[in-house]
């Protein structure tokens, strides 16, 4: 291999398996050099043995292909994955006509007649659930090597800096290494083996898959593998090709036993590419898969290896270093992560494994979610299984979102561009969904989706019937306006999908025949029961809480949307209209917030689900400013829901963190958080749902930036729900909507200076506790204020 000059300011296009795939430095995004080599220490997940399971293994991503990575010394093991690898069609089909029979069934439900509606509704809307379809590993690297002496000084590590897996062990008297990473630029698993003392490496090297694939070999440093996802021979989907090259230095390769003999240091390249196309995903893409990825290969072997890693590490850092949090460390900090966190859930204070975990949530996000790529699904990208739990897909009635939650506020607003581009490819699909089953405008789409974009009501009403999911992914697109103040995506991409989400609830909502007021409905409260008057345990109701918020929050968003673009036609004041005679959530006898539009009795009293909270949390309906008395009764249900066992799942617990950080209370937002540590999560940092899920993840990591920073109530709020687990600190580069970038730094529970950047320029209201203070700003300039909001 050649030894070029590493250029990375210029803009590298890597071509992968169903589009481009961006990377690049753009100008500004490039850490301080005032940052200090200190600000990154403790940034290393490590232990002191191998993986003996996969939820030990380590993590590497570059947005498209993934890797796990165990660190036996006796035999490396990579779990591969490529983010579009899934079995294929059938995939859920509309019940065209269904609306002929919904009329019905709302009259039963005003009727009282819940179980009645429900029978209809499961009969003559739901379509066929069809599983498993699920997203699929891309196979397994395996490296056997000779049998060695007595190892010691075993450590592996993830450093979320360098977005680099380390393994290093002595074996007699001599050291090695191993390196693994997931390049962004290149588009390949990197891994990296050497030793401190010549002709010592050598390995048995394999590559296969569980089912469906063919491996052999081109040439003697080249192995191939090609299949096509599928399940037992059905569901024929996505075809799929990858390559590795083994580069050895020094030694010799045997190519029978694919094998590597007293090398000094061996790097392999693994490239995948597949045919899926995501503008049309039902028509395959034709390219040859084998010359794609020949030509991957043909780039990336022209680069040393020390070329190809300081460009990762570049590249992974102008994202990664963006911002930086400090809690303060304890002499917890020292021990090996595993040992951290069953240290924890003996009674340990170790505020910087929340740190690192809030790290390692945003380190997950830029290793899954790249411009170009797929959006992170169930499991981000990591996969394991040919039949993944709930087929590792794309559900949208709160976990897609939550893996979303942290995009803007700490400062990773790019990987937000897959979810993006996710929702305007559901925007075709479903249009036909709502004219064919719904007989309404605009688009809609129910819980769950994954690459076919099918958007149909299937499976159980407890869980399907829910009409809700396309218009809670438009809320993304106004947030990331909010924090961004993009004009252009506002008009081009925001405005466009609100208004189908809208269209849709403009021709869904009837009158409640009682009160005149705008119902949403038959629809559940995603996943949860009710008892009927009648006794009978149901779901379905008009007007459940959730549906009303986010319905509130579409046509709020639609509006404001408009007003900034200066639209005034009457589409707009009929949705003005709408929203003004919507039925509102309810308090109810005890105080709480009502989760339906009447007080039933709930079977599951610490349901996992918190739907009815949504205008608390992500929303911004109820908040201390403009409805505290709706926040009084949110709190009251949440301590409802956990006296009863609530949060026992990842991530409900995440979201339990956001809610307390929303109530301003930071001692209770931060049991949680060591409740999440301690209780679900598994060695490696990854959610313990159970079993493996990611938003846990994804949710905890936007609760510590929510207990730092809000801005969702039009104020800029510093330190909202700063628990006294974390006295002194400092976090630099969140962000908040409006367009700014934030620092703060706080002892003994103070703040003691912020640093806000304005990156638009404007009016920044600035609360910290109860003084606000207006600050007059221009775009890129900075200001500085102290404990008492004074001008430095």
């Amino acid at each position: 291999m050649k030894h070029l000059k590493a250029n990375i300011t210029l803009l590298l296009l890597a071509l992968f398996a169903g589009g481009i795939c961006f990377v690049g430095c753009i100008k500004g995004d490039l850490p301080s050099s005032n940052d200090s080599a200190e600000d990154w220490d403790g940034l290393q997940l490590w232990y002191n043995k191998p993986a003996r399971k996969w939820t030990e293994a380590l993590p590497v991503g570059n947005g498209r292909l993934g890797a796990m990575v165990f660190g036996n010394t006796a035999t490396e093991h990579l779990q591969l994955n490529e983010d579009t690898i899934w079995a294929g069609p059938p995939v859920p089909q509309d019940r065209v006509g269904a609306y002929k029979h919904i009329a019905e069934a709302r009259k039963l439900i005003f009727e009282g007649k819940y179980a009645e509606a429900q029978r209809i509704m499961q009969k003559e809307v739901m379509g066929q659930r069809i599983s498993p379809r699920s997203h699929q590993t891309l196979g397994d690297l395996r490296l056997t090597f000779p049998a060695g002496q007595v190892i010691t000084d075993y450590r592996r590590e993830l450093d979320l800096d360098t977005g680099i897996v380390r393994v290093i062990y002595s074996d007699g008297d001599a050291t090695f290494t191993r390196e693994v990473f997931a390049s962004a630029v290149d588009q390949c698993i990197v891994v990296r083996l050497s030793c401190d003392k010549p002709g010592k490496i050598n390995f048995d090297v394999s590559l296969s898959r569980p089912a469906d694939v063919n491996v052999g070999g081109l040439a003697p440093d080249l192995i191939v593998m090609e299949g096509q996802a599928a399940q037992q021979g059905k569901h024929k989907g996505v075809k799929f090709e990858a390559h590795l090259r083994i580069i050895p230095e020094g030694g010799k390769l045997i190519p029978k036993f694919s094998a590597v003999d007293k090398a000094d240091a061996v790097t392999l390249l693994l490239v995948a590419a597949t045919d899926y196309n995501f503008d049309n995903p039902y028509k395959p893409l034709t390219r040859d898969l084998a010359r794609t990825c020949a030509k991957q290969i043909a780039a990336v072997e022209k680069k040393s290896y020390e070329r190809i890693r300081a460009e990762h590490i570049a590249e992974h850092r102008r994202l990664f270093r963006r911002m930086n949090l400090d809690l303060g460390t304890t002499p917890a900090a020292a021990k090996p992560t595993d040992e951290r966190l069953k240290a924890l859930r003996e009674g340990a204070d170790d505020p910087a494994l929340a740190a690192l975990y809030f790290q390692f949530g945003r380190y997950l996000l830029i290793s899954c979610s790249r411009p170009g790529c797929m959006p992170s699904n169930l499991q981000g990208l990591w996969n394991e299984h040919l039949a993944a739990p709930w087929n590792a897909d794309y559900h949208i009635n709160i976990n897609i979102q939550m893996n979303y939650w942290p995009a803007e506020v700490t400062n990773l607003s790019e990987c937000h561009e897959p979810f993006f581009r996710l929702t305007e490819a559901l925007l075709p699909f479903g249009r036909k969904t709502a004219r064919d089953v719904y007989n309404c405008r605009g688009f809609v789409a129910h819980h769950t989706t994954d690459v076919w974009l099918h958007t149909s009501p299937f499976g159980s009403v407890g869980y399907g019937m829910w009409p809700m999911g396309a218009a809670w992914c438009t809320q993304h697109f106004m947030e990331h306006y909010r924090f961004t103040g993009d004009k252009k995506f506002l008009k081009n991409r925001a405005y466009p999908v609100l208004k189908e989400a809208s269209l849709f609830f403009l021709d869904w909502l009837v009158e409640h025949p009682k009160t005149g007021k705008l119902v949403s409905g038959p629809s559940n409260s995603p996943e949860n029961t009710f008892l009927a008057p009648d006794g009978k345990r149901v779901n379905l109701s008009m007007g459940p809480s959730m549906d009303q918020e986010i319905i509130w929050d579409t046509f709020t968003n639609l509006i404001e949307a408009a007003e900034i673009l200066g639209i005034k036609d009457d589409f707009v004041r009929e949705v003005i209209a709408a929203r003004s005679k919507l039925a509102l959530p309810k308090i109810g006898s005890d105080g709480r917030l009502m989760e339906w539009s009447e007080e039933f009795e709930e079977p599951e009293p610490g349901h996992r689900h918190m739907s009815h909270l949504f205008a608390l949390h992500p929303g911004r309906q109820y908040t201390f400013q403009n409805a505290p008395e709706m926040v009084t009764a949110a709190r009251k249900s949440i301590e409802y829901r956990m006296a009863h066992g609530g949060g026992h799942t990842g991530w409900s617990r995440a979201w339990i963190i956001n809610f307390w950080a929303r109530f301003l209370e930071g001692d209770k937002a931060e049991e949680n958080v060591t409740a999440l540590l301690a209780k679900s999560t598994h060695p490696n940092l990854f959610d313990n749902h159970p079993p493996f899920q990611i938003d846990g993840n994804y949710g905890g990591c936007a609760g510590i930036a929510e207990m730092l920073l809000q801005s969702h109530a039009g104020e800029v709020h510093l330190l909202p729900a700063l628990p006294k687990a974390w006295d002194d600190g400092s976090v630099k580069g969140l962000c908040a909507r409006g367009g700014f970038k934030v620092n703060i730094a706080w002892k003994d529970g103070k703040m003691i200076k912020a640093d806000i950047h304005a990156k638009r320029g404007g009016i920044c209201k600035v609360r910290y506790g109860d003084k606000v203070v207006k600050i007059k700003t221009r775009a890129g300039k900075s200001y500085s204020l102290n404990g008492h909001l004074e001008r430095l």
